[in-house]
């Protein structure tokens, strides 16, 4: 019987171990493409989006060299003209 709870005992915590490791490659993965300073070498794209979660206004930055995006957090205020 302890043999039987070990094994699963240990494929739970293999699972736990997987879950949280993706969890937290996710997580920086998504810091580094959004915040309030634009990094060098991009240039504004004329896309701009809200995000349904926060409700923050989104602006696409892109990068020719790398093909990366980046997506600046802004006000919601649309600017006067």
């Amino acid at each position: 019987m302890k043999w039987i709870l070990g094994f699963y005992g240990i494929q739970i915590f293999i699972f736990l171990l997987l879950i949280l490791g993706s969890w937290l490659i996710w997580d920086r993965r998504f810091k580094t493409k959004h915040g309030e300073q634009v990094p060098k070498g991009f240039i504004q794209t004329n896309e701009v989006s809200i995000d349904p979660t926060t409700q923050k206004r989104l602006v696409v930055y892109f990068n020719p060299e790398t093909g990366e995006r980046f997506y600046k957090e802004e006000s919601n205020e649309k600017p006067s003209s």
